[in-house]
């Protein structure tokens, strides 16, 4: 299987905001470039107010950090850049150090494929601070768009009921680029298959397709332009029925598919596309029976999400396979799922102690939290998942654990002591050796599916579902509570009455 690193042939050190240049830039001047950080990568809300999100992205993130590099047009470009009073922004010693820079940095991160919730951290990258800045837009921008996406198609495949879903919509993605990653995302979070034909060699996915409208346009009749498509593909006939009338297109499939019974084949099914797909459905359903194609399949497409395919089930719709493009690839109605990268933890060196790092905000979901953090799932005796604790690795996981409400101090729960569980981030990278193997993504796939059988159905429910359990681990939350009181106290900064 060819791996993703060919979607990523060029340097693409640049693939950053020019802010973190800047930074890096005056860290170099400062001296400080050996100062050591540790950046949690993280968000805040769930997408599609929902109750759960899918990791997704790790291996192309993993494949920017492996191949991240400053090539000479890069740096002649940096070099180029000038500042208010005409000079060069850039020394020269920096430019020459980013052309040496070795991405020395440790990253974990929850495997692709797992359940995750708000604030918990998805990467966590530490090291010398200068590379562990500038990876942030990347990797905010894989995981982010990934995650999204792989979310939207598990919310999808939840409410197809264990029917096929296939991704079809390349030609709506935002570019190139972001088709394929939302074809692999769309994987990730459960589809069966895409239509877009590079992702599925990039990414040894399944490819399926059916006909135009355009198909049928080019010829004389739609009897015509059955029959021309069984002869050349007669064991993959799906007959796109709805370009003139779409039941005197089931009438016209259902005698393409007697002419491929008589070769020898059998037609897939049919597919439409628009109208009213719970009553059409119906209907094409009793004419494909009573035309003796009672296996023929029922394929839908045209503008559909989880909250369309959950009404269209809720009436009987006799659809197997559904087709799902724009709202899938888009993430819609969500832009974005709004992940940050926020710097957690500081030390001089690779042998000294870390010190908790803490931003500030009035809005209590935008106060970081301190740490080199780590996130334990616990379950209960029967598998079922039971409560997640956020820990900083600097102070450990008491037995007994205890977890505060990020949001709400006063929310605590004690989970048992014999309560089994699991870290969920795991070594990637270790001083920029990579420590880490990406499974199938078949495998990671699988993964989802299997993750999301060990939630309580009310966690995955679309409307008003239940807030699973996330909590800070007690000293962890004690930490938070202090730094903020000092932050609040510190001069310039105003006290809360």
């Amino acid at each position: 299987m060819p791996v993703p690193s060919e979607l990523y042939r060029p340097p693409l050190g640049l693939l950053t905001d020019f802010y973190e240049l800047t930074m890096a830039y005056a860290a170099w001047r400062e001296g400080i470039s050996g100062r050591e950080a540790s950046f949690s990568l993280s968000f805040r809300k769930n997408p599609f107010d929902g109750g759960f999100t899918i990791c997704a992205g790790l291996e192309h993130a993993v494949d920017l950090v492996e191949r991240w590099r400053y090539g000479e047009e890069d740096l002649a470009f940096l070099a180029a850049q000038r500042g208010g009073d005409g000079a060069p922004l850039f020394d020269p010693g920096f430019l020459a150090a980013l052309r040496a820079l070795a991405l020395e940095v440790d990253v974990d991160a929850v495997p692709e494929g797992t359940v995750v919730f708000p604030h918990e951290p998805l990467v966590r990258v530490s090291g010398p601070v200068v590379p562990c800045m500038l990876l942030e837009s990347a990797l905010l921008a894989v995981v982010n768009f990934q995650s999204l996406v792989a979310t939207k198609a598990a919310r999808v495949c939840l409410a197809a009921g264990g029917a096929p879903v296939i991704e079809f919509g390349m030609r709506r993605a935002q570019g190139i680029d972001g088709g394929l990653a939302a074809a692999r995302a769309a994987f990730v979070g459960g589809c069966e298959a895409t239509s877009n034909t590079l992702a599925g060699r990039l990414y040894d996915i399944p490819v399926k397709g059916t006909h135009a409208h355009s198909w049928v346009m080019l010829h004389g009749s739609e009897r015509e332009a059955f029959l021309a498509y069984a002869r050349a593909l007669p064991s993959n006939c799906v007959f796109l029925v709805d370009t003139y009338a779409t039941l005197e297109g089931v009438a016209r499939a259902v005698e393409a598919g007697r002419w491929l019974r008589a070769q020898g084949h059998e037609m897939v099914g049919i597919r439409l596309d628009s109208g009213d797909l719970a009553w059409l459905s119906q209907q094409a359903r009793r004419m494909l029976d009573e035309g003796g194609f009672p296996r023929a399949a029922i394929l839908a497409s045209n503008e559909l999400d989880e909250h369309v395919i959950q009404s269209l089930r809720d009436q009987s719709a006799a659809i197997a396979v559904w087709g799902v493009g724009t709202r899938l690839v888009t993430g819609h109605p969500d832009g974005a799922l709004g992940g940050v990268y926020k710097l957690c933890a500081v030390r001089s060196g690779p042998d000294a102690p870390w010190e908790p790092r803490l931003k500030l905000s009035e809005q209590i979901e935008k106060t970081t939290i301190p740490g080199v953090l780590q996130v334990r799932r616990f379950r209960h005796p029967g598998g079922e998942a039971l409560a997640d604790a956020i820990w900083d690795e600097g102070l450990g996981i008491p037995s007994p654990c205890v977890i505060a409400d990020p949001a709400d101090p006063t929310r605590r729960r004690e989970l048992p002591a014999d309560a089994p569980g699991e870290d969920l981030l795991v070594p990637v990278f270790r001083r920029g050796r990579r420590v880490w193997r990406a499974p199938p993504l078949a495998q990671v796939r699988a993964r989802t599916l299997e993750q999301l059988s060990g939630f309580h159905l009310g966690v995955k429910r679309f409307l008003n579902p239940h807030r699973f359990p996330v909590g800070l681990e007690r000293r962890l939350h004690d930490l938070r509570t202090r730094l903020v009181l000092e932050a609040r106290r510190a001069p310039g900064v105003e006290r809360v009455p």
